[in-house]
């Protein structure tokens, strides 16, 4: 033992959890499990500062309504709320850009349901911040950032990572939060299962002269759907998926032109639209891990699953797999299980994967239902779309959806 000390790191137990991925999802599980009196090392490529800028980019979510419920819970929520576009309708609609919207159209109102505004709209700085904020000052969260994984392995005690510092940090749990080229993942054998769509997401956000009222809008194109999502202050968030051809180009013009091929699918109902803050793309396509899990691993967020952003739910998904496994650790810890074993995390995989596929298979037919100009298709669809909004019974069951309030909610999410 030439390196006394680097044995004794070797073969202790450092933390409960190390969780792989600082972004959001990963945040979200070290604070439950903290809560939950778990001990937590959190490890995040990024250097810290540049994890907390504050100028605004463009880059928003939309939170549903169970998701604020799990900040709320885990004392997220208040250092957001005043930042928060509450939204409060939803209007989806088909047609061709410059032509209009069909007289086809759902419409969801949260009056419809009583729980409050079906979800909100927070834009990424904010939360960010506040999760970074929120670790700092929690004792049981160890925050390494820009560091990196380069190794694991796993034994019937524990998990251990080994960082491109040298440092080794062990665990009774490894968490992948890092993303759907999960690193963890592929260190773990874990395959995965997608294909691409041939889109791309176009995202910013739009300053406009006229109030949104808290309406949420999705406009199906050809190519792919428009969402303008309400943020605070007269601002909006787009989401624009297009083939891949015509969102290179969109990402390649000025800002004025940009804006000008905007238009005729934005539409004026909202006055004069301005840009602020950058554009960004992102290529579309459906991934899911095989397993959730591998001996001391879980995977959770879009290392577990990555949807199409149509209908806005993949932070909500994620959110929901943290939900679910922090409730899964402290199960097992009041029935003294072992919070890695096989049973411990064969109960999270049980509650979680059955509903992402589902979330995954719904999100790929809408996708291919709407991306494309197909006459026959066209009049299906906006038929199905009338019947939809003509029974309320059925139109309460998507705006219930749309606020994450079906399924087998865990605790976190239920108020």
């Amino acid at each position: 033992m030439d390196n006394p000390a680097r044995a004794r790191i070797l073969h202790r137990m450092d933390t409960d959890l190390i969780i792989v991925g600082g972004g959001l999802n990963g945040p979200a599980l070290a604070l439950a499990a903290a809560q939950a009196g778990f001990t937590v090392t959190i490890i995040d490529s990024l250097p810290l500062d540049t994890r907390k800028r504050v100028n605004f980019d463009g880059r928003s979510y939309a939170l549903a309504h169970a998701s604020m419920r799990l900040l709320r819970g885990i004392g997220i929520w208040p250092a957001i709320s005043d930042n928060a576009q509450p939204m409060l309708e939803i209007k989806v609609t088909d047609g061709r850009a410059g032509e209009g919207p069909s007289p086809w159209m759902m419409h969801f109102d949260h009056a419809e349901i009583e729980e409050g505004p079906m979800g909100f709209m927070v834009e990424d700085r904010h939360l960010r911040r506040a999760f970074l904020d929120a670790m700092a000052k929690d004792d049981r969260i160890t925050q390494l950032s820009d560091e990196t994984v380069v190794a694991q392995s796993v034994d019937m005690a524990g998990a251990t990572v080994t960082l491109a510092s040298d440092t080794q940090i062990t665990g009774k749990l490894l968490i992948g939060s890092d993303g759907r080229k999960s690193g963890t993942a592929e260190r773990a054998g874990i395959k995965r299962t997608g294909w691409g769509y041939g889109q791309t997401a176009v995202v910013c956000a739009v300053k406009h002269a006229k109030p949104h009222n808290g309406i949420a809008h999705q406009f199906f194109m050809p190519g792919g759907p428009l969402a303008i999502l309400p943020l605070t202050k007269n601002r909006s968030s787009i989401v624009w998926s297009e083939t891949d051809t015509k969102a290179q180009a969109l990402i390649a013009m000025s800002d004025d032109d940009f804006l000008d091929a905007l238009r005729p699918a934005f539409g004026s109902f909202l006055g004069q639209i301005s840009l602020t803050g950058q554009r960004f793309s992102y290529p579309l396509g459906l991934t899911l891990a095989n397993s959730f899990i591998a001996d001391r691993i879980a995977l959770i967020g879009d290392a577990a699953h990555g949807v199409h952003p149509i209908a806005g739910q993949g932070l909500n998904a994620g959110l929901r797999d943290v939900a679910a496994l922090a409730e899964v650790l402290e199960n097992a810890r009041a029935r003294g299980e072992d919070i890695g074993g096989a049973q411990t995390l064969a109960r999270y995989q049980r509650w979680r994967r059955f509903d992402t596929a589902t979330l995954a298979l719904a999100t790929d037919t809408f996708n291919r239902l709407f991306s494309n100009d197909n006459p026959f298709l066209r009049a299906a669809r906006d038929i199905g779309m009338g019947l939809v909004n003509a029974a309320p019974g059925l139109r309460r069951t998507f705006i219930r959806e749309a606020a994450g309030l079906t399924g087998d909610l865990p605790r976190l999410m239920r108020g």
